[in-house]
């Protein structure tokens, strides 16, 4: 019998070992005890070479060390649900209680509220503009007044914990920059295959022939790791954590959990057999989770772009529990759920590893294309809105009128509350316009050049035209544009999951304009969140290189040029903090040499 684990703790373990186990069962006592001298051999000889590791070289073998012992308390905390799961999930009974106590609630946001007005003017707008997503979400919803308090309060509370984690300790933030260096590296092994088929020159063409093939690497590592039952153990961990504290149910706090590596076709795959008694809450759920994030696959283009790995890493993290809080909000519960059982996960019918790997790689060719074919479809569309409008602005004497000013107009209130200085808010405002109506990917390449421009240290304004954005505008405008919230994706989202369950097709079909607004808010709540944190200006030592912090470079704009040599800092920022930026890297802004 399977051992019960909780409302999404019964598929957390290893899926390989489960069917192994399972086999074993149904063979003769001899195959039973092979399986388990296996298991002893593997596990003895893996603890064999970290302790060697350790005795060679521990500094080196530091890395090894913490993985292994993280492995190990997963494992004994998968065998003791194994055997007390039911024991376990009612003594949490009373920390549920606790959570869902709102004067708890109430202390942790007067606490933030206390925090950032001690920090400066641009931290309050970012805060003023995450109350003002929260209360035109509240305004508008479904349902007004019946949302939950513990879900709104608890999902922006996790995405402040989260962004506290990486962005206000040393420790948060070195681990997550080491593990965005580690993607870059591992995501650069696709290369090797790219040159194989392309030819030295492959990098002549970036798009297709360098970020691309990166799809497909990523696609068929997801595909292994789904294979050996990671994937599953991963996800169940996560949605069990948000289904504690925000009190959701098992299959959108399953869904939105897959979304941090899975698209937003994908991921309800992981309820497939459950989206038919979804409540129309929860399937707008699970349609504003695909919204307000991107999937695995597709971080790694973004990273290949130039875009700042940390930032999309904690994005893609901090957006899985605002989705749920928005969702939640925008469309509340007024019936009872139907999906409360335990969600199991399906396996696949893939039979060993490398099948895992081709079927991967040959599933991502439909993605490339489709990629590819949006990209071509859009960049033509937009060049051709932008002929139309300019001609039709000619007639007023005004030819530079474009569907990219449009958005910038538009959008450019939104982008000031985020926490965008002024001088920066129009054109992150039309970064977000492009997002919405055409495409993620022609947003990012957009601010990937911005990016590169700034780097390259040319002339900030040209004809009194900026060129480039600051390093603080670039991080907001990262986490607003990360999610699949465009109305291409919504066409495709809808087919999907109408598809899996086509009884409930006319309800998916009325969920998907307000899930498409619910992602948007979501994404654009993680800015101000990630606007919010992002404070003081100090260095981080990661190993024996002094390095900015993403909190370091929000300093860098809140500095207020007089003349050369006469600078006042801003928005909480000491003189200190001034000199060892100065120290670092001199600024092109004002004479460093000046405050030394």
């Amino acid at each position: 019998t399977e051992a019960y684990q909780g409302p999404l703790l019964g598929q957390a373990g290893v899926a390989q070992r489960s069917v192994m186990r399972q086999q074993c069962h149904l063979d003769t006592p001899r195959s039973c005890e092979d399986v388990t001298h296996i298991d002893s051999i593997f596990v003895s000889g893996f603890v064999a070479m970290v302790i060697a590791a350790c005795v060679v070289n521990f500094h080196r073998a530091v890395g090894l060390l913490v993985i292994s012992l993280v492995t190990i308390f997963f494992l004994v905390w998968d065998w003791m649900m194994e055997r007390y799961g039911e024991q376990v999930w009612e003594a949490l009974a009373p920390i549920r209680d606790l959570l869902s106590r709102n004067w708890l609630l109430v202390a942790v946001v007067c606490w933030l509220a206390l925090d950032t007005a001690q920090r400066g003017t641009r931290q309050l707008v970012s805060f003023f503009g995450l109350l003002l997503f929260v209360f035109l979400t509240l305004l508008f919803s479904k349902h007004p007044f019946r949302w939950s308090w513990q879900t709104l309060f608890f999902g922006t509370g996790l995405q402040f914990i989260f962004g506290l984690l990486i962005l206000r300790t040393t420790f948060g933030l070195g681990a997550l920059r080491w593990l965005g260096n580690k993607a870059e590296e591992f995501m650069s092994f696709a290369d090797t295959g790219s040159k194989f088929v392309f030819g030295e020159s492959y990098t002549d063409h970036f798009f297709a022939f360098r970020v691309m093939p990166i799809l497909v690497f990523l696609s068929s590592v997801i595909s292994m790791l789904y294979y050996i039952g990671f994937m599953a153990w991963l996800i169940c961990k996560i949605g069990f954590i948000m289904q504690v504290t925000m009190g959701t149910s098992p299959a959108e706090s399953m869904a939105a959990a897959g979304n941090i590596f899975l698209g937003h076709t994908d991921s309800p795959l992981l309820i497939r057999p459950y989206i038919s008694e979804l409540t129309l809450s929860e399937i707008h759920a699970v349609m504003t989770g695909g919204f307000a994030s991107i999937s695995g696959t597709i971080l790694g283009a973004f990273i290949s772009f130039g875009v700042d790995a940390t930032h999309l890493l904690t994005a893609t993290v901090m957006s899985a529990p605002a989705s749920l809080a928005i969702a939640k909000m925008f469309w509340p519960e007024t019936t009872v759920s139907r999906s409360n059982r335990p969600v199991k996960m399906d396996k696949g019918w893939v039979r060993n590893l490398l099948e895992a790997a081709s079927l991967g790689a040959s599933r991502a060719i439909a993605l490339v294309a489709s990629v590819l074919a949006n990209i071509i479809a859009f960049m033509a569309l937009l060049a051709f809105f932008d002929a139309v409008l300019s001609w039709l602005g000619g007639m007023f004497d005004y030819p530079q009128l474009s569907f990219s000013l449009i958005c910038s107009y538009v959008f450019m209130p939104l982008s000031f509350m985020m926490g965008v200085s002024f001088e920066d808010s129009f054109i992150v405002a039309e970064l977000m316009g492009i997002k919405t109506f055409l495409n993620e990917f022609v947003a990012y390449q957009k601010l990937s050049e911005l990016i590169n421009r700034r780097k390259a240290g040319g002339p900030e304004y040209v004809n009194n035209v900026k060129q480039y954005i600051s390093v603080h505008s670039e991080a907001i405008a990262t986490y607003a544009l990360c999610g699949f919230s465009n109305f291409a994706s919504l066409g495709m989202s809808i087919g999907a999951l109408s598809a899996m369950a086509p009884d409930r097709r006319s309800d998916i079909s009325s969920c998907g304009l307000r899930a498409l607004i619910a992602g948007s808010i979501s994404c654009f709540m993680t800015a101000c969140i990630a606007g919010n944190i992002c404070s003081s200006a100090r260095l981080d030592v990661l190993g024996n290189k002094w390095t900015f912090s993403p909190a370091c470079v929000c300093f860098i704009c809140s500095v207020t040029v007089y003349e050369p040599w006469n600078v006042t800092t801003g928005d909480g920022f000491s003189q200190s903090s001034l000199l060892g930026c100065c120290t670092l890297t001199p600024s092109e802004r004002f004479n460093c040499s000046l405050m030394l």
